[in-house]
């Protein structure tokens, strides 16, 4: 099957199609977050078969800023005092995850599973545009480095939808998605001006993640204050969740999995302990805080953030925790991860590193 052939509107049309019976398969067995997953599978396939059809950045930027606006739906005051609260109890988590996964890394470095320092800048989760730079200064193999990053958001997603679907100690019903609700247009036109503003601002101040973060902060603060009350139809959302699904799904082309053939099962198991040792956490949170497990395993996983996001949003979990930690978890990858991570590569013997090709796409996020 040669999609690359075909004319590029036949390409998005076959994958619009088969984003849809994908989607429509997953909410027919209720798996949250469908309306990503779907989308996201669909351009997996689409990406492998050599498609030629890319998600633009602007489009990716838009929807970045509809899910900082529904995370800001969540973000009450009493979440707000509960995220200072148990401040130091966040950072403790995330310093945990970073040191566990760059010690997973110069483990694996150090070992040769993976050449050079690849590992170390594959396994942090998060800031994986700032890890396949860094990595390339290193002479890391680049293509791995972003594959193991983009295998790690997908990986997550399907995991922490599974883990919501089959949940078994707290059974929990899907929340009512409501396609064409009746709405203020003065309500929904102030909600699209918040997420017009964080996509000049995140381009033009070069803030990581500031699609997704200065609607988030912005329309949490207007809200809380009473200023203006964020709207956001289900068609709007589901929009959003089919871009971030396919901006991801399309990265994954053909020639990097030939290149990382070899390695897939190393990096598909080395994620697996990531996810493992970040289950862990949330079920100390659920132990010793008595956090319901759906909303600790949520919060702890490692990224993406707009991934987690969107399964939370698709459950009834407590989704102002949940973000509160995944944004602490952001915010210290993107402030310290890169120098830990140069630490730990820096104590990596070089004997074993690659010069790896010139790629041009780095990885979103």
């Amino acid at each position: 099957m040669n999609i690359a052939s075909l004319p590029r509107l036949l390409q998005w049309g076959f994958l619009s199609a088969f984003s849809a019976l994908l989607a429509f398969l997953f909410l027919e067995v209720r798996l949250p977050g469908a309306l990503m997953l779907g989308p996201m599978a669909a351009a997996i396939v689409l990406g492998v078969f050599r498609s030629t059809i890319h998600v633009h950045r602007i489009p990716f930027g838009f929807a970045q800023g509809i899910v900082g606006c529904m995370v800001a739906q969540a973000l009450t005051p009493a979440v707000v005092h509960a995220f200072w609260s148990r401040g130091s109890l966040f950072v403790f988590i995330v310093l945990s995850i970073i040191v566990f996964n760059c010690a997973l890394g110069w483990l694996l470095s150090h070992s040769g599973v993976f050449p050079g320092t690849t590992a170390v800048w594959g396994l942090l989760p998060g800031a994986a545009s700032s890890m396949v730079i860094l990595a390339e200064a290193y002479g890391a193999d680049v293509r791995l480095v972003a594959f193991i990053q983009y295998l790690r958001v997908v990986m997550v997603g399907f995991f922490a939808s599974l883990v919501a679907h089959f949940n078994i100690h707290h059974p929990i019903a899907g929340k009512v998605f409501h396609w064409f609700p009746e709405l203020s247009l003065m309500a929904f036109g102030e909600t699209m001006a918040i997420i017009l503003v964080g996509i000049v601002a995140g381009s033009f101040f070069r803030i990581p993640g500031g699609m997704l973060l200065v609607p988030l902060l912005l329309g949490s603060t207007l809200q809380a204050g009473g200023l203006l009350s964020i709207v956001l139809p289900g068609w709007l959302l589901a929009s959003a969740y089919m871009c971030i699904g396919w901006t991801v799904g399309l990265r994954f082309r053909r020639e990097v999995l030939l290149h990382a053939g070899r390695m897939i099962p190393q990096a598909f198991f080395s994620i697996l302990v990531v996810i493992a040792f970040c289950g862990f956490l949330g079920y100390l949170l659920n132990r010793f805080l008595g956090v319901d497990p759906l909303t600790a395993y949520l919060a702890t996983s490692p990224g993406g953030v707009d991934a987690v996001a969107i399964i939370s949003a698709s459950t009834n979990v407590k989704i102002g925790f949940v973000m509160a930690l995944q944004l602490s978890r952001m915010l210290l990858v993107v402030l310290i991860g890169p120098l830990v991570s140069r630490w730990v590569a820096d104590r990596v013997p070089s004997s074993g590193t690659l010069v790896p090709e010139k790629e041009g796409e780095e990885s979103g996020k």
